[in-house]
């Protein structure tokens, strides 16, 4: 079976710091080489939200006010908002 993008990050980076945002494990897309910031999909994160019932105003919500604007010191993820 395939590992996923969070299982190759962590074997692969091991000894690093990582940070990783709760419940969006299959939002991930990558990891900034230079920063080790971990990269997220948020159209795959608002995805997910409405796979859990979200209404899309309550996502847009919580997104922007938990996600985007959240600051968790320099291993803050990056969020890329794709243009599908």
């Amino acid at each position: 079976m395939k590992n996923s993008i969070k299982e190759w990050i962590l074997e692969t980076f091991d000894d690093e710091e990582l940070l990783f945002v709760d419940g969006f494990d299959d939002a991930i897309i990558g990891i900034d080489h230079a920063s080790l910031r971990i990269i997220y999909d948020v159209q795959l994160m608002c995805i997910a939200l409405a796979e859990e019932g979200m209404e899309p105003e309550d996502i847009r919500d919580h997104i922007d006010f938990n996600v985007l604007n959240a600051y968790v010191g320099e291993k803050t993820p990056i969020y890329m908002l794709s243009a599908i």
